[in-house]
């Protein structure tokens, strides 16, 4: 379990929204148990492992197994830490379930704000203090950086862009997999291939990102699935953490998350390159002023 998963106060879930990250990743036997802990962290710290093997219809021994994967020595050291996190959480609320078509304008307001609060919130407790300042080391490297990211990840990846840009940090993104692939070929040592997505699964920037390394380029991906196939080719893992309910999709869950670790990176970046940043950052305000005056 990463340090950020098991000190954050703030979100009381800290170690369910690690868990919800993994979910994918897991055996069906393991995913059930995970999906009850997810669901109710307190019911599963209440259980001893036989009453848990029935309540997730699997083994004593796919338990201790599950537990391990979660980076615990076993079922007893994951019931404490659930426990522990169980009485951080604040009240189950009828804000945290899914938005029904029932729901009035003012409810559908309530729901989404706390659901992306809990995003953000989330997001801060997965996301590896170590793991962003090495993708910031090399973004600040200055050799060339690419950014790909399809759909809505692909806006994240312009945003990123456009940030950076401001800073005076040349770099290109890429909204599609054949313009991601043909740049990634052509990188090498010095060079940064940052990916954006969601699953971590998608295969348009699945094969740039591996011939991005293969090239030698360094890799950064921003998911939030710590255990996908894009996190074990990426050099860098920056873990976002956004819930999908009724009416709001992976592609919504994931945005905000993702322009969090995005913001983060961005700051990061401009406090190392702090004289370049400011100036550039001066001199592209007083255009845009200039440009409005006309």
């Amino acid at each position: 379990m990463t340090r950020n998963a098991t000190v954050a106060s703030d979100a009381g879930d800290a170690l369910t929204a690690t868990v919800r990250g993994l979910l994918p990743s897991l055996t069906p036997a393991a995913a059930r148990i995970a999906q009850l802990i997810v669901e109710d962290p307190a019911q599963v710290a209440r259980s001893t492992i036989s009453e848990l093997s029935a309540l997730a219809g699997t083994s004593e021994s796919s338990i201790v197994r599950t537990a391990r994967a979660l980076g615990f020595a076993g079922y007893p050291e994951l019931r404490l830490a659930l426990a522990a996190s169980a009485a951080r959480q604040a009240p189950r609320s009828t804000l945290s379930s899914g938005i029904t078509p029932e729901d009035s304008p003012g409810e559908v307001i309530a729901k989404l704000v706390n659901t992306e609060s809990q995003a953000v919130l989330e997001t801060a407790t997965q996301l590896d203090p170590e793991q962003l300042l090495g993708a910031v080391t090399a973004v600040c490297g200055g050799g060339q950086l690419h950014i790909a990211g399809v759909g809505a990840s692909g806006l994240v990846a312009q945003d990123l862009q456009q940030k950076l840009a401001r800073i005076g940090r040349p770099c290109h993104a890429h909204g599609d997999s054949q313009s991601a692939l043909t740049s990634a070929v052509l990188l090498g040592e010095g060079d940064v291939f940052l990916a954006v997505s969601h699953s971590g699964e998608s295969r348009d920037v699945l094969e740039p990102l591996r011939r991005a390394s293969a090239e030698g380029a360094t890799t950064v991906v921003i998911t939030n699935h710590p255990l996908s196939t894009a996190a074990k080719l990426a050099d860098f893992v920056l873990v976002s953490a956004g819930r999908e309910t009724t009416f709001r999709p992976g592609a919504m869950a994931s945005r905000i998350s993702q322009l969090v670790v995005v913001d983060c990176l961005f700051v990061c970046v401009a406090q190392r390159t702090l004289d370049t940043s400011s100036r550039a950052l001066r001199i592209t305000h007083q255009a845009l002023e200039s440009d409005r005056a006309h």
